[in-house]
């Protein structure tokens, strides 16, 4: 295998398909890691992925991918919009991340319309459902290793 990138997804996300559908849509988060590992072997790319509802696991996991120069595809949930440590651990790590949301935070409640994590991200893909983590797979299997 190629190229390592960790899907990382935060709080909440673990009752997709249950949490409002009308937002989040009707996949599971089995379907969703599956169809990403499907599109990282079609790539050539190591897929793993995490859910935690607890910021100091993900901080764990930020950490870790990015000393270990591991890609992430992160959907921060919640976290997006009041996690400095999130934010310090992407910077600090020197993570390569491509920062995710299904919905399109900017078209919601005005709290979520600012990430403390964008500036330290290499993109962000917001309201395009579940298709965004695949862009984010696509967007990363392109960027050489070390880049």
């Amino acid at each position: 295998m190629g190229k390592h990138v960790l899907i990382l997804h935060g709080p909440n996300l673990n009752l997709l398909g249950k949490r409002e559908p009308e937002v989040y849509g009707d996949q599971t988060l089995d379907d969703l890691n599956a169809q990403c590992e499907r599109l990282g072997a079609e790539l050539g790319l190591e897929i793993s992925h995490f859910q935690s509802n607890h910021e100091g696991a993900l901080v764990d996991k930020v950490q870790e991918a990015g000393l270990a120069g591991i890609s992430i595809v992160f959907n921060p949930g919640a976290y997006t919009h009041s996690s400095i440590a999130l934010r310090d651990a992407i910077a600090g790590s020197n993570a390569e991340v491509i920062e995710v949301h299904i919905s399109n935070i900017h078209a919601r409640e005005r709290f979520r319309h600012r990430s403390m994590l964008s500036a330290v991200c290499r993109g962000t893909i917001v309201g395009l459902g579940t298709d965004g983590y695949l862009l984010a797979i696509r967007a990363l299997a392109e960027t050489p290793d070390g880049a």
